[in-house]
C-alpha cells in the first residue's frame, strides 16, 4: 500500500484557494504515515497540508526525499528553491500543470508582434492606471516604469522612517549592501516564487515574458512587478524600520501579510486570465 494516495484532480484546489507560500530552512522534508512531514534541525515535527499550499520554498539547509517531490508533483504544488537570505531565486521544481491549454495560448500571444505588444500594454495600464499608454512607444513606458519605481521607493523610505540611497547591491559583495536593499531582495524573492506557483499551476511560461525578455524568468518577473508596490516593497520597509538589522524572517512575515490583506491569490488568477483575453 503506497504512502501517498494520489489525490484525482479535480479535489486539487486551484491557486486561489490555497495557502500562502510556507518558507523551510534547516530541515528535512519526507513522507510517512500517510502524509508530508517536516522534520527541522532542532528535532520539531510539522506535518504539512501539502495538496492546500501554494508552494513550497526551501531555503539554505533542506534535504527532500523522492517521495516527497512526487508527493508534491501529485499535489500540484510547486517547490522553489531559495538562496541564504533570500539573495537568490535559484529555480522551481516542477511544472504542476495537467492542461497545455494555457501554454498554448501564452505562446502564441508572445510569437505574435502585435499581441505581444498588447499584453505589454495592458502591464503598463495595470501600473498606470490614469495615463493613456497606448500613444507612448515600449520604451518610453520603460522609461515611465523607471521613474515610478524610484519614486515609490523614495515615497516609502519617508513614510516608515527608513534612509534611502538607492537600489544598490552587488550579489559578489553582499555584506555590504545596508539593511533594506537586503530586506528588498528577500522580499522580491519570495514574491517571485508566489508568482510563479500561480503561473505554474495555471499553465503559463515563466520564459516567455512580455516586458522583461533576458534571463530565465522574464514572464514571472512582468507579472510581480504588478504586485510589488503593495506587497514586496512595503514589507521590506517595514521590517527594517521595526528591526534595522532584520535578516530576512521578520520581512517575510510581513510580505505574508500584505499577501492575505490583499487577497493576491485570489486577484492573480483573474488579473492573468484577464490579461490574455482579446480585447479586454
Amino acid at each position: 500500500m503506497p504512502l501517498f494516495e494520489k489525490p484525482p484532480i479535480e479535489t486539487l484546489a486551484p491557486a486561489k484557494d490555497r495557502w500562502t507560500p510556507l518558507y523551510l530552512e534547516h530541515g528535512r522534508l519526507e513522507v510517512d504515515d500517510a502524509s508530508v512531514k517536516w522534520i527541522s534541525g532542532q528535532g520539531l515535527v510539522c506535518r504539512l497540508p501539502i495538496a492546500t499550499i501554494s508552494a513550497l520554498i526551501l531555503g539554505p539547509g533542506t534535504t527532500l526525499t523522492h517521495a516527497a517531490i512526487k508527493v508534491c508533483a501529485d499535489s500540484n504544488t510547486p517547490l522553489f528553491w531559495m538562496g541564504e537570505d533570500g539573495l537568490r531565486f535559484y529555480s522551481y521544481g516542477i511544472q504542476p500543470n495537467h492542461d497545455n491549454s494555457m501554454a498554448r495560448l501564452h505562446a502564441e500571444a508572445w510569437a505574435s508582434k502585435k499581441r505581444r505588444e498588447e499584453i505589454a500594454r495592458k502591464m503598463f495600464r495595470f501600473r498606470f492606471e490614469d495615463i493613456e499608454v497606448d500613444s507612448a512607444t515600449i520604451q518610453q513606458l520603460r522609461g515611465m516604469e523607471g521613474k515610478r519605481v524610484k519614486f515609490t521607493y523614495e515615497r516609502l523610505g519617508l513614510e516608515y522612517g527608513v534612509t534611502w540611497k538607492g537600489r544598490d547591491y552587488n550579489t559578489q559583495k553582499w555584506d555590504l549592501a545596508d539593511g533594506i536593499n537586503k530586506a528588498l531582495s528577500a522580499t522580491n524573492a519570495s514574491l517571485y516564487a508566489l508568482t510563479s506557483a500561480v503561473c505554474l499551476s495555471m499553465g503559463f511560461l515563466p520564459q516567455l515574458g512580455f516586458v522583461h525578455d533576458a534571463g530565465t524568468l522574464p514572464f514571472i518577473y512582468d507579472v510581480a512587478d504588478l504586485y510589488k508596490h503593495e506587497t514586496s516593497w512595503p514589507a521590506a520597509f517595514q521590517a527594517i524600520r521595526q528591526d534595522p538589522k532584520d535578516d530576512g524572517t521578520l520581512a517575510r512575515q510581513f510580505l505574508k501579510e500584505r499577501v492575505e490583506q490583499t487577497k493576491l491569490l485570489q486577484r492573480m488568477p483573474r488579473d492573468l486570465t484577464k490579461l490574455f483575453q482579446s480585447g479586454a
